[in-house]
């Protein structure tokens, strides 16, 4: 029962949260370019150009990145504030995007499709074309992100709260031993209160850390430096853009147009596998080597997929070799860089979680918004080696996992923290620096709560 429960929480809260980001990066797929021509010639008689086109389309996609920058943003002080009930707060952009994308083509609008992605990218699949994104529905396509939304509303309320964010952003002591009652299904054990009494008294009196403060701060360079390259990396390394040359590749492939649309399928398939086995690895494997694997990973095969894109008009079967190469670069990056959403709770603690959050979350927008409007000029530019820059940003942030990021796998806040104070006050004794951070001292948290 209580894996029953901890189960359906973490489903209730990923369908509207996480699923979010994938499944509208997918939905743009649908034949809106049309609408922007029809627009075009009612406001202003004038055909649009297939470059003007293709300006609009990739403003349309990548204004979905700044809207996730702004979610980004506000989420940590959202977090701090309203605890679980920020994600149900967080459908209010959700439905107004959704309400807004169904009635464009209606008003004949095609900048109200822009504001409804930038307010879904605050919030942050696929359906097959002959289900919605037919000319017909397209519009329906793009609001219906807002089925996983309800669903989220209609079950998370009846789900506990963080236990974390009970004890210590609330100070709620029995609510969190509750939560963790309902959650485990027994009893609390010693051992888990035991780290999370620990981290309350470290963040005694000091109240929840700004984004600019961590910047300043001696403590936390590495932990936040090892955030902001591997965050970056996330997007940095092609793997969201794979998604858009797929079609290309399966059509050099002789594949029929009519029939690629249901091999793409296969690529997200590939990364809900990758999540599995990524899954049965990690705590096996650790952070460190599932991440540094990953890239290295990436790295051989964008240098094939490079290969097989120079000699696939000489060679027949190149271009299957290419479709391989998609689908291995793809499972690579779900068993690698896919686990990078976990750091920041492993190596900060409460007090600057939610700032460190928020520094990721914008370092993953920022880059992705990059990537989507440099990425058709860098196919145009580059033409076959186009995947050599994301190649060198896989091998050099596996250069880094290896030689900066510590293994968190079965370790405490507290030695993982020691760790990076081995980096952070190079030449120094870290218990002696002024900012070596508070020891937990069991008797007096003891002394304060009855068990």
């Amino acid at each position: 029962g209580s894996s029953l429960t901890l189960v359906l929480m973490v489903a209730s809260a990923a369908i509207g949260g996480t699923l979010q980001y994938g499944y509208n990066l997918a939905i743009m797929n649908a034949p809106t370019t049309t609408f922007i021509n029809e627009t075009s010639q009612e406001r202003w008689g004038i055909q649009l150009e297939d470059y003007q086109v293709t300006l609009i389309w990739t403003i349309i996609v990548s204004f979905f990145s700044l809207g996730g920058f702004t979610g980004a943003l506000i989420a940590g002080p959202m977090t701090i504030r309203f605890g679980k009930k920020c994600l149900l707060l967080n459908n209010i952009f959700l439905m107004s995007g959704a309400l807004i994308a169904v009635t464009s083509r209606a008003a004949k609008s095609f900048e109200m499709i822009i504001i409804s992605r930038v307010l879904v990218g605050i919030n942050a699949g696929r359906f097959q074309e002959s289900i919605l994104g037919s000319e017909p529905c397209w519009q329906y396509l793009l609001a219906s992100n807002a089925i996983p939304g309800f669903i989220q509303l209609l079950t998370l309320p009846w789900f506990p709260e963080s236990p974390r964010y009970l004890l210590i952003d609330r100070g709620d002591k029995e609510g969190c031993l509750n939560a963790l009652r309902r959650l485990r299904g027994r009893e609390v054990e010693n051992d888990e209160l035991n780290e999370i009494l620990e981290e309350q008294a470290q963040s005694k009196g000091v109240r929840p850390r700004r984004p600019w403060e961590l910047f300043t701060d001696q403590a936390v360079r590495w932990q936040l430096l090892s955030v902001v390259v591997i965050s970056s990396a996330m997007q940095l390394c092609g793997n969201d853009s794979i998604y858009f040359y797929a079609s290309y590749v399966f059509k050099e492939a002789g594949i029929s147009a009519d029939k690629i649309e249901y091999i793409t399928i296969g690529t997200g398939s590939c990364e809900f596998t990758a999540c599995i086995m990524c899954n049965l690895l990690i705590e096996r494997k650790g952070r460190r080597f599932m991440l540094m694997g990953g890239f290295i990973l990436m790295t051989v095969w964008a240098v094939v997929f490079t290969i097989a894109l120079l000699f696939e008009h000489y060679i027949s079967w190149m271009p299957y070799l290419s479709m391989a190469c998609i689908f291995t670069y793809i499972l690579s990056f779900g068993m690698g860089p896919g686990v990078t959403g976990v750091l920041p709770t492993e190596i900060f603690n409460q007090s600057a979680r939610p700032a460190a959050y928020m520094i990721a979350g914008s370092m993953m927008w920022i880059n992705l918004f990059i990537v989507g409007m440099i990425f058709p000029f860098l196919v145009s530019g580059l033409k076959e080696f186009c995947f050599v820059p994301f190649a060198a940003v896989c091998f050099l942030s596996s250069l880094y996992v290896g030689m900066f990021l510590p293994e968190t796998k079965g370790k405490s806040l507290s030695a993982i923290t020691a760790e990076f104070h081995k980096l952070n006050f190079k030449g120094l004794d870290p218990l002696h620096s002024p900012q070596c951070q508070a020891k937990y001292q069991l008797g007096d948290v003891c002394h304060s709560t009855a068990l």
